[in-house]
């Protein structure tokens, strides 16, 4: 599904609210995955016995920053480049991990409604239809690409 100008907008303009915060909402997107998919935890080896709470383990923090940030500039860049533009490397490890680990199109799609509920609450009353189907259509690019590299 092509990216259009209007979807692009739509992403470019949510992300410059979300950014400055990038790493809280990150946090949040985790925190929503892991409460509708609680046995997602595990599959992260530094959340494996530990007795830190998620919301306060610097490592999830850290980690969930840079997936969040990932996909945003991957979804703020899909209609410029035409494609993914996550580096062809990060790709390729992308797919190596989730490949390794048994993702699944189940778990996708755990990440996708956390992913939009977590925009939604950051942008506030920017939040529509459209917004949701311009982050949407972009994350499902990102998937497609990971899965891509899961061969």
């Amino acid at each position: 599904m092509a990216f259009t100008a209007e979807q692009e907008s739509l992403v470019v303009n949510s992300w410059n609210v979300l950014k400055n915060n990038s790493a809280d909402h990150g946090l949040k997107f985790f925190l929503k995955i892991f409460s509708a998919a609680p046995e997602a935890t595990p599959l992260f080896s530094y959340l494996r016995d530990t007795s830190v709470p998620l919301e306060q383990n610097p490592k999830l923090k850290t980690h969930a920053n840079l997936v969040f940030v990932m996909i945003a500039e991957s979804a703020v860049q899909l209609r410029k480049a035409g494609k993914v533009t996550v580096g062809e490397s990060n790709l390729k490890h992308l797919g190596v991990v989730h490949l390794k680990l048994g993702i699944q199109d189940a778990h996708f799609a755990v990440a996708k409604s956390a992913l939009l509920e977590t925009i939604k609450e950051g942008v506030g009353e920017q939040w529509s239809a459209a917004l949701s189907d311009a982050w949407g259509v972009a994350y499902d690019q990102l998937v497609a690409a990971i899965k891509a590299e899961m061969k």
